[in-house]
């Protein structure tokens, strides 16, 4: 059996070091588009609050750069914890979860402590539940909560788990904007850690079921945040306190992103679907809690 639920839950947690740097963070920016050109920014590559995810000298910290930062990779993590072994082709990203602690530095070394809360058993799929707690010399800066959902390995007699879903708003959303995936944006943003070919390699992604390589889940993360961020928060990175979402379907390079968001006391909720495909749903379950 590929997945030893119970080996991987009792697992001592596993502690690694992680450091990072301005370049680190500018790297990730790049790879979820910033000074790309948006309908809210049409020359982004001067605009000064653009500016502020590319120039070293002005730059903060997206939120969703836990994902990243130093190399630990959550889904690459979750992969590697004692009691499961599985083929990368049958692997996709269920669902994340970032609760920051306090605002992330542009620079920095922490310590990640990482273990498995849950494994549930959906059937015909397996959901491996991971959570990553990082913390630096002044104490905990956020926490990560990744769902890794893995095709063709249920079915071992273990708990379903939650299945509640988040309904969007009946009114209609208050705002709505678009981003457009570049072809390369696959191959920019893996240079951030996550080197599953699945994402850069057509005969690989045909093993997996797909026509061509597929966008990051994570990727599409972090460019919904950024939307949300620089039209509902005034571009203050500093605002967001959590974000989580459900990857509730594929995104291919070249294809654009269409999200709708309802603003609600203390949080943004967004939809987040694929305008090339008829609206075909790529995030769900979308929120972002802000001060």
């Amino acid at each position: 059996m590929p997945i030893d639920a119970a080996k991987a839950t009792s697992a001592e947690p596993r502690i690694t070091e992680l450091a990072w740097d301005h370049k680190d963070v500018q790297l990730y920016h790049l790879g979820i588009g910033a000074g790309a050109a948006t309908p809210e920014k049409p020359h982004p590559a001067t605009d000064p609050d653009e500016l502020r995810y590319t120039l070293e000298s002005a730059l903060h910290v997206l939120p969703s750069f836990a994902t990243v930062a130093g190399g630990g990779m959550a889904l690459a993590g979750g992969l590697s914890a004692p009691g499961i072994d599985v083929d990368l082709a049958a692997v996709l990203h269920g669902g994340q979860t970032v609760t920051v602690h306090r605002p992330l530095p542009v620079r920095g070394r922490a310590t990640q402590t990482s273990s498995v809360p849950a494994v549930y058993d959906k059937g015909k799929a397996a959901v491996i539940v991971l959570r990553s707690e990082i913390a630096d010399e002044d104490g905990p800066l956020w926490t990560c909560d990744t769902q890794i959902f893995v095709r063709g390995e249920g079915g071992f007699g273990g708990e379903r788990g939650p299945s509640a879903r988040l309904e969007l708003p009946e009114r209609a959303p208050d705002l709505r904007t678009e981003r457009r995936i570049r072809e390369d944006q696959a191959l920019l943003y893996r240079l951030s850690g996550d080197w599953n070919p699945l994402h850069a390699d057509p005969e690989f992604a045909a093993l997996a079921g797909f026509d061509r390589p597929i966008l990051h889940g994570l990727c599409t993360y972090g460019v919904t945040l950024k939307a949300v961020v620089d039209t509902v928060l005034g571009g203050e990175v500093s605002r967001v306190t959590s974000y989580a979402t459900r990857f509730a379907g594929v995104v291919f390079p070249g294809e654009t992103l269409r999200l709708r968001m309802w603003r609600e006391p203390g949080r943004v909720q967004v939809s987040v679907t694929a305008a090339d495909r008829d609206d075909a749903p790529v995030l769900a379950d979308t929120v972002v809690a802000h001060t």
